[in-house]
């Protein structure tokens, strides 16, 4: 299976970096909504911590729909899904190749966001950079576990692409929750303990949520 999926992320990232249509896509939206909630705020008074943060998780979570539907629609448009499946590719490789893709992808995204927020909203990391970089790594893994997950659901059909920004956002609220509140702490230096246990709260939702993402994947992919 390990091979498997190497190979289909071997094969996503080379589309996603060759042709740049879902990065670029994904990357100018982010940038769009970061400069114009730059442009509402007021000059004289900089945009507080919470809403920085609030802004930077928005526009990942958009990156990452943009970035699932490019990613599955890979397959939809000659039947490649069903040659998948007869090659006799383990459904859960198909998850993990495209949801390590997704990662890589979602992380180059991000690295090129957070300057922006730097520079038009006037926030920087102060403390906490290792609780802020395990609230990223735990944020993007939930997302894309389940992202993965959904991205094969909202595919086969044009109209169901919006399934997937309708089903996952909600899924993953507690996830943003946690990366907007380590954020805001990481921006202001606020050292607080409630920072570990949103921690550990995102935590245990990786891990149920990635095992049962794991476990129904080939169901999903499988249907008709």
């Amino acid at each position: 299976m390990m091979r498997s999926a190497l190979t289909l992320f071997q094969k996503d990232i080379r589309l996603l970096l060759g042709r740049g249509s879902g990065l670029v896509q994904a990357l100018l939206l982010g940038f769009l909504l970061i400069f114009l909630f730059s442009l509402s705020a007021d000059m004289a008074t900089p945009t507080t911590a919470k809403a920085a943060a609030a802004i930077f998780w928005m526009a990942s979570a958009f990156c990452q729909v943009l970035i699932f539907n490019t990613l599955y629609g890979y397959e939809e448009g000659q039947g490649q899904r069903l040659g998948l499946l007869l090659g006799k590719t383990p459904p859960q490789a198909v998850w993990l190749g495209k949801g390590a893709a997704a990662l890589v992808a979602l992380l180059l995204v991000q690295a090129l966001l957070l300057p922006a927020i730097a520079v038009f909203l006037r926030q920087g990391f102060v403390a906490l950079w290792p609780q802020a970089i395990l609230a990223l790594v735990l944020a993007n893994l939930g997302g894309v576990g389940l992202g993965s997950l959904l991205g094969a659901l909202s595919q086969g059909q044009g109209a169901k692409e919006s399934l997937l920004s309708i089903i996952l956002f909600p899924l993953l609220l507690p996830l943003f929750l946690m990366g907007i509140f380590v954020f805001a702490a990481a921006f202001t230096g606020e050292h607080t303990q409630e920072v570990g246990a949103w921690l550990r709260l995102a935590a245990a939702f990786d891990g149920t949520f990635l095992g049962a993402a794991y476990l129904l994947f080939p169901y999903i992919y499988t249907a008709e």
